[in-house]
């Protein structure tokens, strides 16, 4: 496990915890703008650098998400898509879920689970159903 990566020049940082071969971001409470634009670009860079196929944002220490925020996921995960990754959200409340529907956010390319340790499963299955000969349910 590599140590979480404080974003520069924040000081309400997000850390990005790396875990194998993906990082994990676990939100908490709420997410200014210029913070949530610096995790993105930290994402970013952080995937670009590294053997990241994976990125799990968890959001269940999040009482709500904006319109704003809901660009920023959707974002994050078309980064980590052009770099071959997959990201899952996460922990996701009835009340963020409803909000998501609300601002008409469909967040393309996004998996979504229950909880982290769902999530990290998930990659793992798609992973095995993306590389050929990788176990059952390849296609």
């Amino acid at each position: 496990m590599t140590a979480p990566t404080p974003l520069a020049g924040s000081p309400a940082a997000v850390p990005v915890l790396a875990l194998g071969d993906t990082l994990l971001v676990s939100l908490q409470g709420e997410l200014h703008d210029r913070t949530a634009e610096q995790l993105q670009q930290d994402i970013a860079h952080r995937v670009a650098r590294s053997a990241a196929t994976g990125v799990v944002i968890d959001v269940s220490g999040v009482d709500a998400v904006d319109s704003f925020l809901g660009r920023v996921i959707a974002e994050i995960a078309a980064h980590t898509r052009l770099l071959a990754g997959r990201t899952v959200l996460c922990g996701m409340g009835p009340a963020v879920a409803i909000t998501l529907v609300e601002f008409g956010l469909t967040l393309p390319g996004v998996l979504t689970a229950l909880d982290v340790e769902r999530a990290f499963e998930l990659l793992r299955q798609d992973a095995r159903v993306a590389v050929p000969g990788g176990g059952a349910g390849c296609t």
